[in-house]
């Protein structure tokens, strides 16, 4: 269904230009490899890693689904190495991933999903081949990528059609399963609310459900229509956002729906910002201050 709609698109000339061509690659990725924390006398093996991931990331084919060139999923992974203990060639390092969609029938880009992970950690030496299979984990820096790979994916197309990417979210949570064995703290099922392990598993939790519809409600439903019909367009997000404060209530532990305010709050309180009833912002506030509640003053301008 995702893929029907995304080809429908295409065609109404919702998102690109036409392209004559179909590509296997889903991921239209850029990687940056900093190390300014790193003493090394040679850059050699940093600028490896990084040609080796975009190779990796941009020409291989994750899934079954036919994209054109202009189709592809844009993200970021911006990696920051904290450590390298060059006698192991072992990498210590900071992820902030970010993956982003155009609006329809508008020059407006929008984060589709945004995180930053604190124990990005793995082994590589020059000139390594970097493969993956999800059933046979035996390299962490693939299975690290492979993971918010179909990660993104998943919530690309749950973006697209109603719960649209369980397929690929579930490949993401067969990575996590099969990691087990793997030294990065990230893939373990205790210790951190925000560890690889529990978004994914929060993600296909039941209780979570609520904030997988929220992506077609507010993306496809909200701010794709916002052009043609913004009234129209800004209930549908005010209808996103009521089902992020039911994922909350079902499952308050979880972090999801925090971390979809942090990387959205600019862009919904300018959708509110002096629009539409006071009634409406009022609840859309109230929900957002019972998830996050630091980001108060940033609501407060809802109602201003």
């Amino acid at each position: 269904m995702a893929q029907l709609i995304r080809k429908i698109l295409i065609v109404m000339g919702a998102y690109f230009c036409v392209c004559p061509l179909l590509h296997a690659q889903e991921i239209n990725a850029q990687v940056v490899v900093t190390h300014l924390k790193v003493d090394q006398s040679s850059n050699a093996v940093f600028q490896d890693l990084q040609k080796s991931l975009l190779d990796f990331i941009n020409n291989r084919q994750w899934t079954n689904m036919q994209f054109r060139r202009n189709e592809r999923i844009n993200c970021v992974f911006n990696i920051t190495v904290e450590n390298y203990i060059e006698a192991d060639k072992r990498f210590e390092c900071v992820l902030r991933v970010q993956a982003t969609r155009p609006v329809y029938n508008s020059g407006y880009t929008t984060t589709l999903f945004s995180n930053q992970d604190d124990t990005f950690t793995f082994n590589y030496q020059e000139f390594d081949k970097l493969d993956f299979r999800a059933d046979l984990i035996d390299n962490e820096l693939t299975a690290l990528v492979a993971y918010y790979i179909y990660l993104i994916i998943g919530i690309d197309e749950d973006a697209m059609a109603p719960l649209g990417g369980t397929e690929y979210l579930e490949t993401a949570r067969t990575i996590v399963n099969n990691a087990q064995n793997l030294s990065s703290s990230g893939w373990k099922a205790f210790g951190n609310l925000k560890s690889r392990y529990t978004i994914i598993n929060d993600i296909l939790d039941s209780g979570m459900e609520p904030w997988r519809r929220l992506q077609y409600k507010y993306f496809r439903d909200g701010l794709d229509t916002m052009a043609e019909n913004s009234e129209r367009g800004r209930a549908a997000i005010a209808d996103a956002i009521a089902l992020l404060g039911e994922a909350h209530a079902d499952k308050p532990l979880s972090q999801l729906p925090e971390l979809f305010t942090e990387y959205k709050s600019d862009e919904i309180v300018q959708i509110f910002k002096k629009k539409g009833s006071m009634s409406e912002r009022e609840k859309v506030v109230e929900t957002l201050l019972n998830i996050n509640a630091s980001k108060s003053s940033e609501w407060s301008e809802i109602l201003n």
